[in-house]
């Protein structure tokens, strides 16, 4: 109505009013969603500051130094070490993570760029151990996989895109099938020297990675598992003892010896009656695991909407972010440990390294002589060595310890898995549960008073919560039956992660394919969907099939890749004949590709040259001639750095012979 008006200042004004009562709920949603955001973000980082200086205040000093200093300390030592893994991934970003969703993507089918290359190894190994040392809730045994798997992938090539120049005349093992074989045997290779479980190792890549599997490949692999397994045994035991071949420290995780006391035999690992608490805390591991996966996936999608698309630096400050917050929790959370009386070594009270005592790793954090300080043992150990403590320490962690420990090491794990440094999550859900598993024998103990072993219920725990996170059930119980040395505890601990698998796959999907699927890779499940069932052929095949012929112009070529959407197109051809020469797959194609890239540029030179002398003639239809001749001749000049691209790439091209 405004618009009726003759004035047309007038007019544009109405317009304007009516457009701004239009869009203001929206604008104001966003405007109230961004407040809401960076609301959350001022009053976190206030709390950071109040309790950093909190901390800083404190004067709590010994003969061995002062508590804010030693804080300091720490933070600038943490801080400094993950911002070079942070960098180290901003140079190659495939190496964050732990690596297991994308070598699992790369076994079945799925070529992801940059997954397998030397670059991506170098970032990933030296990455880890930044990650690691900068007391970041991470492990290394994931990156160790990927590391194998990697350098299962570029050892039989002998060559690397990395260092070009480099080739040498070696023209085995090039086919995809092989490649694949080859990376199944690395990955199993990094579980069992991570673990020290060659068969575990091997189950491994059977059952969470590849989807082309023979029973020639499964010797091939156990071989490479034990072989790995041995060799590194070879070596940290001679390292470590000074005893060359005696083999003592099979990998680079184990779990020490479970057995009674000498003497005691009312002691016993376990017995029937503890089956059923098995069971309930498969469940609880199961919710827990489920509950992990939720959060950390919100988190991940959050990563990917508001920080990766951001510039590269704040992916840094993040990681500096999760450190500073991580170690400042420590030392708070320290403080509120109690101080509990050292207990007496027995027998089965060893670990780490023969007959060092478990005692050794206990940390005291100004409590008095012959005390110790039962949060501050689990926050300022190594993981392996919390999960040792966990496992066969005599002396008793309170319930409250292992309630704020478990809590605080869960938050923290959950955040820390999916930030841009090199990240394993098998010991940090190890260490996770098995606080988990420490506290229900504490319970039992006290509270009912049964006879019970808590080792055996902290390991019970622990392969409860990284079965529930993981959702792997054969190969983890090996894996877990190869680090204990212990066959007995087979039954329990298949019972357990069954339970915790069937209870987390009720409301969520395990870890690795989370990411999987967040990442967006057409991954083919083991089972199909209900709905698939009822799918014919004709209901997914494309009707308007595009293809090329063996001799297809480059101008063609470039015409459907600019035209569709596809990486791999089937080359037909219609002469039995010629069906031994295109068996060779993609090498023919390249070279085809290659030839006809090198005539192109040769006719192309040789119009150019023609169409100058041309243009002295005074006749313009011999211009014309000429310009359209090099219109022509531009589409392929162009084609030329499309096709470098796509040979860059690795473009597959898929091969059908039409009857």
């Amino acid at each position: 109505m405004c618009c009726t008006l003759s004035n047309q200042q007038r007019c544009h004004q109405c317009m304007f009013i009516v457009l701004h009562h239009m869009m203001r709920p929206l604008i104001v949603g966003l405007v109230a969603r961004a407040d809401l955001l960076n609301w959350a973000v001022h009053w976190m980082m206030v709390f950071v500051i109040g309790v950093t200086v909190g901390l800083l205040a404190i004067e709590k000093c010994s003969d061995k130094g002062c508590l804010s200093l030693s804080l300091l300390e720490l933070l600038a030592f943490n801080m400094t070490f993950v911002f070079i893994a942070s960098v180290l991934v901003l140079i190659e970003p495939v190496a964050a993570g732990s690596g297991i969703p994308e070598i699992k993507s790369y076994l079945n089918g799925v070529k992801i760029p940059g997954i397998v290359r030397l670059r991506t190894f170098l970032c990933k190994a030296a990455g880890v151990l930044f990650s690691v040392a900068g007391g970041l809730f991470v492990g290394k045994e994931g990156p160790m996989i990927h590391s194998g798997a990697i350098v299962g992938a570029g050892l039989p090539q002998f060559q690397s895109i990395t260092f070009r120049k480099i080739k040498f005349d070696f023209p085995y093992f090039r086919s995809d099938r092989d490649k694949r074989d080859f990376v199944s045997a690395g990955a199993a290779a990094g579980v069992a020297a991570a673990f020290g479980a060659p068969i575990g190792g091997t189950l491994f890549s059977l059952e969470e990675g590849s989807s082309f599997w023979n029973q020639a490949l499964t010797w091939k692999v156990l071989f490479c598992s034990m072989s790995a397994t041995f060799t590194l045994n070879f070596f940290r035991s001679g390292i470590n003892f000074s005893k060359w071949g005696s083999f003592q420290l099979p990998g680079l995780l184990n779990f020490g010896e479970f057995k009674c006391p000498d003497g005691d035999k009312n002691c016993h690992l376990w017995t029937a009656v503890d089956l059923a608490f098995f069971v309930l805390m498969g469940v609880v591991g199961g919710l827990l695991g489920a509950l992990f996966n939720c959060m950390n996936k919100y988190l991940a999608k959050y990563r990917i909407r508001h920080i990766h698309p951001k510039a590269k630096f704040i992916r840094v400050l993040e990681s500096l972010l999760v450190t500073m917050v991580t170690t400042i929790v420590i030392f708070a959370a320290s403080m509120l440990g109690e101080c509990r009386d050292l207990s007496t070594p027995t027998a089965h009270n060893t670990t780490l390294a023969g007959s060092e005592d478990i005692n050794s790793t206990i940390r005291q954090f100004f409590c008095s002589n012959k005390t110790y300080n039962d949060m501050a043992t689990l926050f300022f150990n190594p993981q392996e060595a919390a999960i040792h403590q966990l496992f066969h320490q005599d002396g008793t962690f309170s319930p409250v310890t292992l309630s704020v420990f478990f809590f605080l090491y869960f938050l923290l794990a959950c955040w820390t898995y999916g930030v841009s440094v090199p990240s394993g999550l098998f010991v940090p859900s190890l260490l996770c549960g098995a606080a988990f598993g420490r506290l229900v024998a504490n319970v039992l103990k006290v509270k009912l008073g049964m006879d019970i072993y808590s080792g055996t219920f902290a390991l019970i725990g622990a392969a409860a919560f990284l079965g529930g996170v993981v959702r792997m059930t054969i190969s983890l119980t090996v894996i877990l039956i190869e680090s204990t040395n212990e066959i007995t505890y087979g039954l329990p601990i298949m019972i357990t992660l069954m339970v915790a698998k069937w209870t987390g796959d009720f409301f969520n999907k395990g870890i690795y394919d989370i990411h999987i699927q967040l990442r967006g890779v057409p991954l083919l499940e083991w089972e199909t969907e209900v709905e698939m069932d009822r799918l014919t052929a004709s209901d997914i095949m494309e009707t308007n099939l595009t293809y090329v012929y063996p001799h297809t112009r480059v101008q063609s070529l470039v015409s459907i890749l600019r035209t569709t959407v596809y990486h791999a197109f089937p080359v037909v051809t219609e002469n039995r004949q010629n069906e031994r020469d295109f068996m060779k797959g993609n090498i023919l194609i390249s070279n085809n590709i290659h030839f006809k890239k090198s005539s192109v540029v040769s006719r192309a030179g040789e119009q150019r040259r023609r169409c100058q002398s041309m243009k002295s003639y005074p006749s313009s239809e011999l211009r014309n001639v000429c310009d359209e001749q090099s219109a022509a001749v531009e589409p392929s000049e162009e084609g030329e750095d499309l096709l470098q691209q796509m040979l860059e790439r690795s473009i597959a091209v898929t091969e059908f012979r039409v009857t």
